[in-house]
């Protein structure tokens, strides 16, 4: 029998992987107290614990387009150490099946859309995510390069926007989604206006937690061998924060006191990723809308909003 090490296991991904498989028995859901990941013997000491056959490696020190801006070196830093460290030591206990995340968000910022699987290191990535671009980029390196030179089947998979219930709804740190959740809360709250960051204006494919799971247990399930793989909806299905934003308020009954910081930054425009080679492999996607997912969100918010990281 398999077992699988699941790293970032207590995050919004790892959660939603929990909730779809029926036995977890198998699966060992790591969390960061367990083990630091940016040291080798740490995280070398969890793999001797739990003698993983399949690791799908979800850790990573993320945050939002702010903490992007303002923490680059621990976003560089950080991310460089953890990914050299899980995948060396998937290697070094042989591991027969590696799934490491990256993000669209770091695609080339000047390049021509739909982005593809082949475009990640046609240029530089966005100035205010080029850090933790980069870093996670060079996992996509050494993936391949263990590919090459020791036949292991490591692999990435590059989805676009994640949220859903157990994300991170810090206001400085979280992403886009999470991130407006929280200060529609507590503009409601304190009857004041909702303000989102920038103009609304870019454009966004956004995957709901538990549809990336469903992606990634398939994955696991079938030994997926290619070097990277878009999740994405399809790119027509792109929305403009602008539109997320309201479609929040209106779950908050709040919609007349939205407005638009237009001091701060927008960050880049658009990703917009090409998921053609997900649709040959799987078929039909049958993805979670945008509207149920935000519903289903702000509801979690809601409902756990004591004991949710924020």
């Amino acid at each position: 029998m398999d077992k699988i090490l699941i790293t970032g296991g207590t995050g919004m991904v790892g959660k939603a992987i929990k909730e779809i498989v029926k036995d977890n028995s198998s699966y060992h859901f790591s969390y960061s107290h367990e083990a630091d990941l940016s040291k080798y013997q740490s995280c070398y000491d969890l793999f001797v614990k739990y003698k993983p056959t399949k690791v799908i490696h979800l850790a990573a020190n993320v945050g939002g387009l702010y903490k992007n801006i303002n923490e680059k070196v621990d976003m560089l830093e950080k991310n460089l150490l953890i990914n050299l460290n899980v995948v060396k030591c998937s290697y070094q206990f042989g591991v027969k099946h590696f799934i490491g995340c990256l993000s669209t968000c770091i695609f080339p910022d000047k390049t021509t859309y739909p982005i593809h699987e082949k475009m990640l290191h046609n240029g530089p990535p966005h100035i205010s995510n080029d850090s933790y671009a980069y870093a996670k980029r060079m996992l996509e390196i050494q993936c391949n390069a263990y590919r090459e030179q020791y036949g292991c089947n490591f692999m990435c998979i590059i989805p676009t926007n994640i949220y859903g219930p157990h994300d991170n709804f810090n206001l400085t740190d979280s992403h886009v989604i999470p991130g407006l959740i929280h200060k529609c809360y507590l503009a409601k709250k304190n009857s004041q206006d909702f303000i989102v960051s920038g103009t609304g204006k870019p454009l966004r494919q956004f995957i709901y937690s538990r549809d990336l799971a469903k992606f990634i247990l398939w994955i696991l399930n079938n030994e997926i061998s290619n070097e990277s793989l878009i999740l994405a909806p399809n790119p027509d299905d792109e929305i403009s924060i602008e539109q997320v934003a309201k479609r929040i308020a209106k779950e908050f009954n709040y919609p007349d006191r939205l407005t638009y910081d237009n001091t701060r930054s927008d960050g880049q425009y658009r990703k917009t990723a090409d998921n053609k080679c997900l649709r040959q492999l799987y078929g039909d996607l049958d993805l979670t809308s945008i509207e149920s997912g935000i519903k289903e969100t702000v509801h979690w918010f809601q409902n756990n909003f004591q004991n949710c990281r924020k």
